[in-house]
């Protein structure tokens, strides 16, 4: 009877082996690269970050517990209920104290989900690319809001074929500019096409939102979009395939 089979076997066995080991490994000291441990808000951004966030839509006493853990407060948003295809019921409002050094002009209430990302997203991205641009933290965004019941592209009555905006379930934000501590402005629509440091800042800035929300859109998408970033948690199945243009 010949060996080989069982070589072959025993071979392709231990490679499985090894593979799982290395796996455990990295998820002892990285848990954010393995898709099975527990996300931690303060952590670097990993492998599995982004869809990690993006399925606390589905999840919300996880994130806020997770919003708990990271010592951020928050208060609860009454559910809202606009018709059968607008609406929250997990919506929240984080303030903006202790780990939470951005103050957000207007204030907003968005879900769960996004909020826990803006958070990741101030310590990870916003706060270390102020720094490295500017020397100064950033001490305020300014927003265009979250909730709006509306289509892609429009309104209510806009495109009667196009999916509903994820900003109909509070679970998105449009970012439209940087206040530094020092007082500097930085703007989508006034810096994203330069060439200095505001402009670096503002493209260092998407593309580590697009490691974390579902959904970036940026001045370089299209028109639409020229004046700010646009930042959901959407879902989209179990493949957690994120969208950054």
């Amino acid at each position: 009877m010949s060996l080989r089979p069982f070589l072959s076997a025993l071979i392709v066995l231990m490679l499985i082996a090894a593979l799982l080991l290395t796996v455990v490994a990295i998820g002892h000291r990285r848990p954010q690269d393995v898709p099975w441990t527990r996300l931690d808000l303060g952590d670097t951004i990993g492998l599995f970050t982004g869809r990690k966030l993006s399925a606390l839509k589905s999840d919300p006493t996880e994130c806020r517990a997770l919003l708990d853990r990271a010592g951020i407060s928050f208060t609860r948003l009454p559910n809202r209920s606009d018709g059968p295809t607008c609406g929250y019921t997990d919506g929240i409002r984080a303030q903006t104290s202790g780990p939470l050094g951005i103050g957000y002009r207007p204030a907003i209430g968005a879900s769960c989900a996004v909020v826990a990302s803006l958070a990741t997203w101030e310590w990870q991205v916003v706060q270390p690319a102020a720094i490295r641009h500017f020397g100064r933290r950033v001490a305020t965004i300014d927003d265009f809001g979250t909730y709006n019941c509306r289509r892609i592209g429009g309104g209510r009555s806009a495109a009667a074929t196009a999916n509903w905006s994820e900003h109909s379930s509070a679970n998105a934000v449009d970012i439209a500019g940087f206040r530094l501590a020092d007082g500097r402005r930085i703007t989508v629509a006034g810096d994203w096409t330069g060439t200095g440091p505001k402009a670096a800042f503002l493209r260092e800035v998407r593309d580590g939102a697009c490691k974390l929300f579902g959904t970036t859109l940026s001045p370089d998408y299209n028109a639409a979009h020229r004046d700010h970033l646009h930042l959901d948690q959407a879902q989209r199945g179990t493949a957690g395939w994120r969208a950054c243009r």
